[in-house]
C-alpha cells in the first residue's frame, strides 16, 4: 500500500468525521447553559478543538477524494474510531470529570463502542454537559461513526461498501454497489431517526422531564446503557421502565427490517423471517427461565418478577446494559444465562452487539446438518436461511467469526487476570466490554463501575470495545503481514 493519494483521502475522510464529533459537542453546551453547571467555556474549548482540526485535515486533503485500495478501509474504520475516542476524551479531562487520562479513554471507548461500561461511581455528580456527552456518544456510536458520515455526506468519493462492511461486519447487506449501500445506509437512519423522537415523546408523555427521556432514549435505542442516574434505570416508574425495554428490543432488530415494513415490502420481509423469528424465540425463553428463577429461586412476588426478569433479558439479549435490579445477587443460572444472551446478541443489522443472532442460527443449523451426516452420511443437508440455502462461505466465514470471537474472550480473561482482576470479574468484564453489553460480574456488575480496576485492566477492556464493536475482524486484519505487503 504505497499510493499516498489513499493515504491523503484517509485523512480527508478523518476529517470530515472529526468535525461532525466537533458539531455534537458543540451541542453540549446547551444543557450547560441551561443548567449553568459551570462547563460552558471548557466544552466550547473541546468542541473548537475538535472542529479546528477536523477542519484543518479536510482543507489540508480536500482534493483527494478516492481511495484506491480496498485494504486501506479496514485501516480507515480501526484509525477513525481510534481518534475519535482520543478526542471524546476531552470533556472528561477539561471539565474535571476525571483526572486519569485511562479512565477517561475507558469512558470515552464505551461510549463511543456503546458498551454502557462506565467508571463513575457516582453518575450523578457529573456536570449536565457531560452527561448528555456520554449519551450522545453512545448514540452515534450505536448507529455506527462511519455510517452517519456515508448518510449525511454525499459524495465522499470513497469504497462506500467496503467501508460498511468493515464497520458493519454484521450487517444484513443488500447490496454491494455505492449506490445501494448509500440508499440503505440513509433508510437504516431515517428509521434510528424516528425510533429516537418516538420513545423521547413517549417517555415524555409518561411524565418524564425531557432532560432525561432524551438521555435514555439516547442510551436505549442506540443498545448502549448509559444512564444520568447511578442505579441505571431502576428508580424509574414500571411503565418508564417496559417502554425503554421497548426500545431495547426494537434496537436489537435489523432497521432495514423495519423500513421493509414501513414501506409494506411484504415480500422482501419474508427474507428476514427466521432471524426474527429466532431473535423473538431466544428473548421469550429466556425471559421465562428469568421469570421463574426470579419467582422461585430469589422470593420475588409474580409482578416484580415478571418485570425485572423480562427487562434485564431484553436489556442483556440486545447488550443494552440498563440495569433493573442488581442481577448479581439472582440465581446464578440466571446470571450465567444473562452473560450468555449478550454473547448472542441481537439481529444483524442493528445496534446490539455479541455475535449476533443470525450467525448463532447459521451455526446451529450447520450442527443439525453435521448431526444428520453422521446418521445418513451420502444424504445432502445444506444449511438453509428463510428458505434458501446459504454458501458455504457464508457458513465458513461465521464459523471463523465464532472461533476467533472464542479466541479473543479467552484471550481477555487471561489478560485481566495477570491484570489484577479475580476470576469471576475477569469473565464478566471480557464477555460485558467484548459484546457491548457493559456490565460484568462481581463489583463491575448490577450496579457497580469499573472504578476499582486498575489502570492496566482498563486499558485491556478499552481494547476488547474496540474490538467487539468492529467484530474483532477489521482490527485483527490489520495485524495479519501480507495486508501491508503491495
Amino acid at each position: 500500500m504505497r499510493n499516498a493519494g489513499d493515504w491523503k483521502a484517509m485523512l480527508r475522510f478523518l476529517g470530515i468525521t472529526l468535525m461532525a464529533e466537533g458539531g455534537l459537542m458543540a451541542l453540549c453546551a446547551m444543557p450547560a447553559v441551561h443548567f449553568a453547571d459551570g462547563t460552558l467555556w471548557r466544552i466550547a474549548a473541546c468542541a473548537a478543538v475538535t472542529l479546528a482540526v477536523g477542519g484543518a485535515l479536510w482543507r489540508a486533503f480536500r482534493n483527494e477524494k478516492v481511495i484506491k485500495d480496498r485494504r486501506m478501509s479496514y485501516l480507515l474504520v480501526t484509525v477513525l474510531w481510534l481518534t475519535l475516542s482520543v478526542f471524546a476524551t476531552l470533556p472528561f479531562l477539561v471539565t474535571g470529570s476525571t483526572l486519569s487520562l485511562t479512565a477517561a479513554w475507558f469512558e470515552a471507548m464505551s461510549g463511543v463502542t456503546s458498551c454502557g461500561a462506565t467508571v463513575f461511581a457516582d453518575v450523578g455528580s457529573l456536570p449536565a454537559s457531560v452527561l448528555l456527552w456520554r449519551s450522545m456518544t453512545q448514540w452515534f456510536g450505536g448507529f455506527g461513526v462511519v455510517l452517519l458520515v456515508l448518510a449525511l455526506t454525499p459524495r465522499l468519493g470513497i469504497n462506500k461498501y467496503a467501508l460498511y462492511t468493515a464497520e458493519a461486519s454484521g450487517a444484513d447487506n443488500t447490496g454491494k454497489s455505492a449506490v445501494r449501500t448509500t440508499v440503505t445506509v440513509r433508510r437504516t437512519l431515517a428509521v434510528y431517526l424516528l425510533l429516537t423522537a418516538v420513545f423521547i415523546a413517549l417517555l415524555n408523555a409518561s411524565g418524564m422531564q425531557m432532560w432525561d427521556a432524551m438521555n435514555l432514549t439516547f442510551t436505549n435505542i442506540s443498545s448502549g446503557g448509559f444512564s444520568p442516574y447511578s442505579d441505571s434505570i431502576a428508580s424509574l416508574t414500571h411503565t418508564q421502565q417496559y417502554l425503554l425495554a421497548g426500545a431495547m428490543l426494537l434496537s436489537g432488530v435489523n432497521f432495514t427490517l423495519f423500513y421493509l415494513l414501513f414501506t409494506f415490502r411484504w415480500r422482501q420481509v419474508r427474507h428476514k423471517v427466521d432471524q426474527v423469528r429466532f431473535y423473538l424465540l431466544v428473548c421469550l425463553l429466556s425471559a421465562a427461565f428469568v421469570v421463574l428463577s426470579l419467582r422461585y429461586g430469589s422470593g420475588y412476588g409474580w409482578s416484580d418478577a415478571m418485570r425485572c426478569g423480562t427487562i434485564q433479558t431484553v436489556s442483556a439479549l440486545t447488550t443494552t446494559g440498563s440495569v433493573v435490579g442488581d442481577y448479581t445477587l439472582w440465581w446464578t443460572p440466571a446470571v450465567f444465562l444473562l452473560l450468555m444472551l449478550g454473547i448472542c446478541g441481537g439481529m444483524a443489522g442493528s445496534t446490539s452487539g455479541g455475535l449476533k443472532a443470525m450467525r448463532v442460527l447459521i451455526l446451529l443449523r450447520n450442527a443439525r446438518g453435521i448431526l444428520r451426516n453422521r446418521l445418513h452420511p451420502n444424504a445432502v443437508n445444506p444449511v438453509r436461511l428463510n428458505g434458501s440455502p446459504v454458501s458455504g462461505h457464508i457458513t465458513n466465514n461465521v464459523m471463523v467469526i465464532f472461533m476467533v470471537f472464542g479466541t479473543t474472550l479467552m484471550l481477555g480473561v487471561m489478560a485481566l487476570m495477570l491484570a489484577g482482576v479475580n476470576a469471576t470479574e475477569a469473565i464478566g468484564a471480557s464477555v460485558g466490554c467484548l459484546t457491548g453489553y457493559g456490565p460484568g460480574l462481581g463489583a463491575s456488575g448490577g450496579f457497580g463501575s469499573y472504578a476499582h480496576f486498575s489502570a492496566p485492566a482498563m486499558w485491556v477492556c478499552s481494547g476488547l470495545m474496540l474490538l467487539g464493536r468492529l467484530e474483532c475482524m477489521t482490527v485483527i486484519i490489520l495485524f495479519v503481514p501480507k495486508f501491508w505487503r503491495t
